[in-house]
Order: structure tokens, then C-alpha cells, then sequence
């Protein structure tokens, strides 16, 4: 992809996911993830979307217009992104591929996170670590995450979510905000999960497309396996061939779900098209109460 087009790319994603995070998820993600620090450190002026049980009813009378509460642990706020970049994410049979969305809803977090002068940092993983870039503040690092979402080649297809975690763990010591998007097609990862929910606080973002879960009749058709690029010759039409494909993504699905809840950790599941917004809007309104 060439640099002008990256760029391009880049510039469409900030406006959309900019106005996202400005408008919508700004005062939701605030409230949310924003707890009542340790130590009282100053007080500023009100902001859209601040949490009004945050204002200083003293400073405001004083000055006539709204005030709010600083707290220490509001100034050192860390959210990691965990980005899958496994095969299975270049996929899609409707509206856009998996990789698409998962890059709008990284890069809306990532904006939401800086809104409120957060650091933000990003691991892609398949079944190894393929990039990480460290926590930063500032508008320009978050550009940078973008361009590395959109034109970043991975080494490998596959998919390790187990390696992934053990690799947060090590590398983040203080607790920090973690979202890991994926369509988490592995299991076998509770025990790695546990560990790092303990530490953080941990959401799960599942994208996945209508088509991992279940194949319709088409007969006889090839079919790419994303992760191996083996190609095999699939006789659709067959009921038992159907059923085992539907078991089997039922399987990851349910896995994902009871995983994460039983680790403490947050999830959100969104179909690509489907409005990921809403969903995202209503896990941080659930979450903030």
C-alpha cells in the first residue's frame, strides 16, 4: 500500500472514530474506567461528559461555573489494546472485514483515552507477538497505532490468545485499562486470563462475521482455511457438515463468554454488521454504574 494511501486511509478513520470518541464515548469511557482516585491532586474546569458527582460545589460557587475534582489515579491512567491480526481476521462476507471494524473500535478507544489524557499502547498478536508499541500520551502516537491497525503484515496466520496474555502480563506491571479485540477462535486460555483480569481491568471485545458461525447450502464448495491456507473441498449441502461447523464455532463462542466472566473480565460481542456502537455505548453505561 503506498504511503499516500495509507495516510488517506488513516485520516478517514480519525474522523470517523474522532467524532465517536468526542461526542459518544468520551464522558462514557470517563465515567466508566475514571475511578475516585487516592489522593486529591487540583481541580479544573467541568468538561462535557465529566462525572458531575466529581464537582467541587465550593470552588464552583466561587467562580461561577463548574469545577471538578482531580484525583491522582485520573493522571495515571494506562489502556493497552490487544489487537489479533491472525488470518482469521481478513474475513468478511457483508458489509466490511473483521480487521476493518476491530481498527474502528481501536482507534475510538484510543481517541477516547487520550480525550482524557491517558497513555495508550498496542500489542498485535497471532500466535506470537508481532508488534508492540509502548504506552504514550498525545494525539500523534495514537495516529501511529492507526497507520500500524491498517498496513501492519504479520509474520504468522495463527492464533494464540494464551501467548498474547502472558506477554501483558510481564510487560505491564501497574494496572492498566485492557481491551482485547478478536473473534477469540482458540480456547485453552483461562488460566493466562485469570492471571492477567487479576491485574487489569480486562474487557474482551469479540468481532466476528455471520458466517463463522454458521455455512449455508451451497453445495460443494472450496474453502480457505485462513489460519493454515489449506483449501479443501467442503460438501455444504451436507446437514452433518453444517451442524459440526455451528458445533464447533458454538463451542469458541461459549468458551469466550464463560472464560471471561468467570476471570472477572468484561465482554462485548458485536457482529461486523452490526452498529458496534450501541454496544459499546451500553457495556460502558452498564459498566459505569
Amino acid at each position: 500500500m503506498q504511503t499516500k494511501e495509507i495516510l488517506k486511509k488513516v485520516r478517514k478513520i480519525e474522523i470517523k472514530t474522532r467524532r465517536l470518541s468526542d461526542h459518544i464515548f468520551g464522558g462514557e469511557y470517563h465515567s466508566s474506567f475514571k475511578g475516585r482516585g487516592m489522593t486529591f491532586s487540583e481541580v479544573r474546569q467541568y468538561q462535557f461528559g465529566d462525572d458531575v458527582r466529581a464537582i467541587d460545589w465550593n470552588v464552583t460557587a466561587r467562580y461561577n461555573e463548574p469545577y471538578i475534582k482531580v484525583f491522582e489515579e485520573e493522571r495515571e491512567l494506562t489502556m493497552m489494546l490487544m489487537v489479533d491480526v491472525s488470518g482469521s481476521e481478513l474475513f468478511g462476507t457483508s458489509t466490511q472485514f473483521k480487521k476493518e471494524t476491530v481498527t474502528e473500535i481501536a482507534a475510538t478507544l484510543a481517541f477516547s483515552a487520550t480525550q482524557n489524557n491517558d497513555k495508550v499502547g498496542l500489542i498485535l498478536f497471532s500466535d506470537d507477538i508481532e508488534l508492540f508499541i509502548p504506552p504514550k500520551k498525545g494525539k500523534s502516537h495514537v495516529l501511529r497505532i492507526i497507520r500500524e491497525l491498517i498496513e501492519f503484515k504479520p509474520k504468522s496466520k495463527k492464533t494464540n490468545i494464551d501467548v498474547a496474555l502472558k506477554f501483558l502480563s510481564s510487560v505491564l506491571k501497574k494496572k492498566a485499562i485492557v481491551f482485547m479485540l478478536s473473534d477469540f477462535m482458540d480456547d485453552d486460555y483461562e488460566k493466562t486470563l485469570k492471571i492477567a483480569a487479576s491485574k487489569h481491568d480486562l474487557t474482551g471485545i469479540r468481532v466476528y462475521d455471520k458466517h463463522d458461525e454458521e455455512i449455508p447450502n451451497l453445495g460443494m464448495v472450496p474453502m480457505l482455511d485462513s489460519e493454515t491456507g489449506d483449501i479443501q473441498l467442503i460438501n455444504t449441502s451436507s446437514k452433518t457438515v453444517r451442524t459440526n461447523y455451528k458445533t464447533s464455532a458454538l463451542h469458541l463462542s461459549n468458551y469466550y463468554l464463560n472464560t471471561f466472566k468467570r476471570s472477572g473480565a468484561g465482554t462485548v460481542t458485536t457482529r461486523v454488521d452490526e452498529n458496534y456502537v450501541k454496544k459499546l455505548l451500553g457495556y460502558f453505561k452498564h459498566k459505569g454504574r
